[in-house]
């Protein structure tokens, strides 16, 4: 990991922290900088659950749309001190940094990017939205391991789950939604 993607402190208060993504049976997330399916329903998905919620990303998932998403703060992460991103966009330093951008403007805020944002970011998410494409990318292994953007598995055996949707096809991949929330021990 990087200086730029530590761990963050913990939740404080009333904050929320989750974490939104899609990926593949094998946990693929990204290809070569590109989401390696096109399902119109996670996009609405993804839409619907982060709309007027700041998120937070890396430069590299930035520059793969190079552009603010409407109606959410934008806050991008990078460790270049001169880097200049389009206009709506926030830069911060660090994930501390833009986590306490975030959590400024609203009590829950979004990881949408990438796979090492939301590997720092899990022990203190609270909830994670998680769509699964039914398939495999690069089951044989013939693409570089540098160009393929992989999720490792993540533990929710202490979480709930709530399977949200679960669509048959879309487009051309059958694909669920799943919202896991953290069990936290209550306040004495």
């Amino acid at each position: 990991m990087t200086d730029t993607v530590k761990q963050p402190a913990a939740l404080q208060g009333q904050q929320s922290l989750g974490l939104i993504y899609a990926r593949s049976r094998n946990h693929c997330i990204g290809v070569a900088g590109r989401i390696p399916w096109h399902l119109p329903a996670d996009f609405a998905h993804f839409k619907q659950t982060t709309i007027g919620k700041p998120i937070i990303m890396g430069r590299r998932t930035y520059e793969d749309h190079q552009s603010a998403l409407p109606g959410r703060l934008n806050i991008v992460v990078t460790g270049q001190r001169d880097y200049q991103a389009a206009h709506g966009i926030v830069l911060a330093h660090s994930l501390d940094e833009a986590l306490t951008l975030g959590w400024q403007q609203s009590a829950s805020v979004f990881v949408i990017g990438g796979v090492q944002f939301f590997v720092a970011a899990m022990p203190i998410a609270d909830v994670v939205y998680e769509t699964v494409v039914d398939i495999d990318i690069d089951p044989d292994n013939k693409l570089d391991e540098k160009d393929k953007a992989i999720l490792p598995a993540f533990d929710f055996s202490n979480w709930q789950s709530t399977l949200m949707h679960e669509h048959q096809v879309d487009e051309r991949h059958a694909h669920s939604f799943s919202v896991y929330r953290r069990e936290r021990p209550a306040n004495n």
